[in-house]
């Protein structure tokens, strides 16, 4: 009896050895699965675009006009990273948000040229009481001439662009105003004059692609010479970083650091700064997902 159980004794500490081997190959494979998804995260997380949808209490929102909603996207830089069949998907889910105004932030495409491009092909955009835009840095690459076409592309797609101008936009009975400078960081932006253009007691929407004109528009006054001459500010350029975790090593927009991302309020003013659509120099983003906006506006 005691060989027979010596016997199987031995045995039984001799055959789990292919058993622990399977197991550190199992081990192995799957922190070789987790390197390879933890790689391709990034060029994942481009195509997780995301709805932010926020309400905001407007002061100088005339109060007949009760809500109004906007949807609000930016950076979409169309080209080898972001189709058209991207492009057209994106069109479709603005839509989808029945917007009573659709704007448009800026960096359409990769250049002056591809941008004009953009416009040609671009779906139309369903917007209750129009589609207005303004230019980015990519934009306004020379040259200058395309700044003519590019125009003239975004009028024939049924886009309003605000290139240092004031659009007054007639609902009911009521007026409200979007102000668009040209590109800061290329373009010819005239901030000063577009101030010039607004009154304070009116309700002013004011569109920039790069934060980066702030801080002179945070001193400029309206017509009347005072300030605090715009209700919402809508901004982009930044991409939120993109890359979150190396956003200081890997900030080659050069904006200034309080204007990042996302909501803050300044005196009276809302201030966004979107994370934006597209990517730019590496179609990669890290926990900095893509967004457009859903804004509804309500009077106080």
């Amino acid at each position: 009896m005691s060989r027979y159980h010596e016997q199987t004794y031995v045995g039984r500490h001799t055959r789990p050895g292919p058993v622990k081997s399977r197991s550190r190959v199992f081990k192995r494979c799957l922190l070789i699965l987790l390197a390879v998804l933890i790689c391709a995260y990034p060029f994942v997380e481009p195509l997780m675009l995301e709805t932010e949808v926020i309400s905001l209490v407007c002061e100088d929102l005339p109060d007949d006009i009760g809500q109004l909603r906007i949807v609000y996207l930016s950076d979409i830089h169309a080209g080898p990273f972001f189709s058209q069949h991207r492009v057209d998907s994106l069109v479709s889910r603005v839509n989808s948000l029945y917007a009573d105004i659709v704007l448009l932030g800026g960096d359409y495409a990769t250049d002056s040229t591809s941008a004009i491009a953009f416009f040609q092909n671009l779906p139309t955009f369903n917007a209750r009481y129009g589609v207005y835009a303004v230019m980015g840095n990519h934009d306004r690459v020379e040259p200058e001439t395309n700044l003519t076409l590019l125009i003239a592309a975004m009028k024939s797609a049924g886009v309003t662009p605000l290139v240092n101008e004031v659009a007054p936009l007639r609902i009911g009975q009521n007026t409200i105003y979007l102000a668009g400078i040209d590109e800061y960081q290329n373009g010819h932006p005239d901030i000063p004059g577009v101030a010039a253009k607004t009154r304070r007691d009116d309700f002013v929407i004011y569109l920039t692609h790069n934060p980066n004109a702030m801080t002179e528009s945070l001193i400029c006054t309206d017509m009347n010479g005072n300030g605090q001459w715009f209700d919402l500010v809508l901004m982009g350029h930044t991409h939120g970083g993109q890359i979150a975790l190396l956003g200081q090593i890997l900030d080659f927009t050069h904006t200034d650091s309080r204007y990042t991302q996302g909501w803050q309020q300044i005196n009276r003013a809302h201030i966004l700064v979107s994370r934006g659509v597209g990517t730019s120099i590496l179609p990669m983003r890290l926990f900095c997902r893509p967004q457009i906006h859903q804004i509804t506006l309500t009077s106080d």
